[in-house]
């Protein structure tokens, strides 16, 4: 059984300083048993990125939908795994106010990372937050799931311009603010002829570890790829550049692209 002090080796081990913008995509269940669950998962990153930033994403998209419209950013629970809805409970956390992909975050410079979301009408703007761990030249864990969770990509495919991605029509969503206001804040969908194409990211790991962007380590039992955000996009940009549908199948990216 893992305790907070060997998790604490652990993320040392993977390079991670303690002083940076750090966002995690997680699968608890991959971790295997630690003291006190998840509780304890959180603490040791929560104390370790005492002097950065940490963030998860928070996302709603699962039920926001025509019928169920409302997000209410300080009651909604994230779709996206129970540490995600724990770390939505710590105090001093802040979350953002998209009401389909929010994130939150805590610690340096968290209430103004996290600010504004809701000025922008599509999923993962360059604007909000997906934008702004880019240009913090953040890094991304993953733990214990694959590429295939790589929210930013969607964001890459949006910057990029990339056709038949989002849902032509903007859902009606609104945003209930802390002082009980309705904000209006309809919202373009990822949508695509070709399916769910974040199924297709993984294809980016191959490229990516062997170009040092990303390498790979243990958060309890959990196998955790850890990436370097600034390169993972702009190598992700530079390949929709040769196909924009890079990410319509499962086909590896060509070798020679960055051999």
């Amino acid at each position: 059984m893992y305790n907070k002090q060997m998790l604490l080796q652990q993320i040392s081990d993977l390079g991670i300083s303690g002083s940076e913008t750090l966002l995690i995509h997680s699968s608890m269940k991959s971790t295997g048993a630690v003291e006190n669950g998840a509780d304890t998962v959180l603490d040791a990153f929560i104390d370790y990125l005492k002097n950065g930033l940490l963030i998860f994403p928070t996302h709603t998209w699962a039920q926001m939908n025509n019928d169920y419209t409302v997000f209410n950013p300080q009651e909604e629970p994230s779709c996206v795994g129970i540490l995600t809805n724990l770390f939505l409970k710590r105090p001093g956390v802040c979350r953002s106010w998209h009401p389909t992909h929010s994130v939150a975050a805590v610690g340096r410079d968290a209430e103004s990372f996290v600010s504004g979301e809701e000025k922008w009408n599509t999923p993962c703007p360059r604007q909000g937050c997906w934008g702004k761990l880019y240009d913090r030249k953040g890094k991304i864990l993953f733990i214990g799931c694959g590429l295939h969770t790589n929210t930013i990509i969607h964001g890459v495919e949006e910057w990029n311009n990339i056709p038949r991605r989002l849902s032509e029509q903007y859902q009606p969503l609104k945003i209930l603010t802390p002082n009980g206001n309705l904000l209006n804040c309809p919202v373009k969908r990822h949508e695509s002829p070709y399916g769910d194409v974040s199924k297709n990211y993984s294809k980016l790991e191959t490229p990516l570890l062997h170009g040092g962007i990303a390498h790979k380590g243990y958060i309890g039992d959990a196998l955790s790829t850890l990436c370097d955000v600034k390169r993972m996009v702009d190598m992700t940009s530079s390949f929709l550049g040769r196909n924009p549908d890079l990410f319509a199948d499962s086909t590896p990216v060509p070798a020679e692209w960055y051999m």
